[in-house]
């Protein structure tokens, strides 16, 4: 018999959201007219000018190694795309490539903290922050906002999970599952505990472009050089691009703590795919038009979801203010049955109920440290909401 796994990988769970997305993957094969409303993947092809681009670098021989960072003109034209989006100066220096900002939240985790280190993540969150951070050995100390307050941080609650411990906040706004986005108070605030307890704030900005009505994104490393120095900031073109399988991800960080990166991802993935960098490039320094038309989408379609949510008895619905989800609280079906008698004790065994009798895949919230919620997606056709929520509607109706 060989030896086995590592032990590391008892403690680490697989990410929810990819076993729903490739089960329903996997029905569909059999034929079955599963409807997603699971994957964090816009629906939009890629805009064709960064495809061309690709294109053309594969004629001119980018299918090479690069520096470890990424290629110097891609580095470049992220630490000018930083600028333009925060309004402060940016070294190429201080911008690393990955391949995707999953691997720099990866990086970083790995790059800044040590066993027996806390981070404290707002929830509810997504669900890898917590796993990577067990696998660089540091505890994740979950701190849960409130539907009723409409899942908004409150800074108060972050400063007593504080402890001697605590190395590291991470914020993601707009939020992933919620949509809630941090207002300037709120992070000025959480900035300030930063600064006082001499902590690391993770920014993840991969939905920043995706905001709402009169909701703006606001960046705390815009609040002074103090508050920049500590603040790692993760972006991507992934969601705003639709770009998800060019696996293209940016860290903006203090130059020490790139360069530690880039010694951690030179002995795995060593650089992100030549030829994904080139298509980046194009996005970043190309045309911008396909950003709007897309966010504008989403909002019709966000604004579809939330009527349809808020129409089905049982179900309530805090409005998302960005990112491309929806987190109802759908509570009140728990310890039901449904007609074949099945007990739905769970929010897993929930969805697992949805996936069976309407044939759509939504994501249970405990695995965002929300029991009792799902995520659904609106990184879909209005007619796959409009289609997937009857049903949703339809085989909660028939729980008992």
């Amino acid at each position: 018999m060989p030896p086995g796994l590592a032990k590391r990988l008892s403690i680490v769970a697989p990410s929810v959201t990819m076993k729903v997305t490739a089960l329903a993957a996997e029905l569909r094969v059999r034929g079955e007219d599963v409807i997603s409303l699971s994957a964090g993947e816009p629906d939009f092809d890629t805009p064709a000018h960064v495809k061309e681009a690709a294109k053309r670098a594969l004629d001119e021989g980018a299918t090479k190694y690069t520096a470890v960072e990424g290629m110097p003109k891609l580095r470049a034209a992220a630490a000018a795309w930083f600028a333009r989006a925060h309004g402060f100066e940016v070294s190429p220096d201080e911008v690393m490539v990955c391949a995707g900002a999953k691997q720099a939240i990866y990086n970083a985790f790995h790059a800044l903290l040590d066993p027996g280190d806390e981070v404290i993540l707002p929830a509810p969150c997504w669900v890898s922050y917590a796993e990577i951070a067990k696998l660089a050995g540091a505890t994740p100390v979950p701190v849960l906002a409130r539907a009723e307050d409409g899942f908004a941080i409150d800074p108060n609650a972050i400063a007593r999970a504080v402890s001697k411990a605590t190395r590291m906040i991470v914020l993601c706004s707009p939020s992933n599952p919620t949509g809630a986005v941090c207002s300037e108070g709120v992070l000025r605030a959480l900035a300030d505990l930063a600064e006082f307890y001499d902590l690391w704030l993770l920014s993840d900005d991969i939905y920043r472009s995706l905001c709402y009505g009169e909701v703006r994104f606001v960046q705390p490393a815009t609040f002074g050089p103090k508050t920049r120095r500590r603040t790692i900031i993760v972006d991507g073109v992934s969601k705003s691009y639709a770009m998800t399988g060019w696996r293209i991800g940016f860290c903006l960080a203090p130059p020490e703590v790139i360069a530690g990166m880039a010694t951690l991802q030179g002995q795995s993935t060593t650089n992100a795919a030549a030829v994904s960098q080139a298509a980046a490039r194009a996005a970043l320094e190309g045309p911008q038009e396909d950003l709007e038309r897309m966010r504008l989408a989403f909002d019709e379609r966000r604004k579809l979801m939330v009527r349809a949510l808020r129409a089905i008895p049982g179900v309530t619905c805090v409005e998302p203010q960005g990112a491309f989800y929806v987190f109802p609280d759908v509570s009140a079906f728990l310890g039901k049955r449904a007609p074949d008698g099945r007990l739905m004790d769970t929010d897993v065994v929930l969805c697992e109920h949805l996936l069976r009798a309407a044939q759509v895949a939504v994501v249970p919230g405990s695995a965002f440290f929300a029991p009792g919620f799902v995520r659904l997606s609106y990184a879909a056709s209005l007619e796959s909401i409009d289609k997937g929520l009857s049903r949703i509607a339809a085989a909660l109706a028939d729980l008992r």
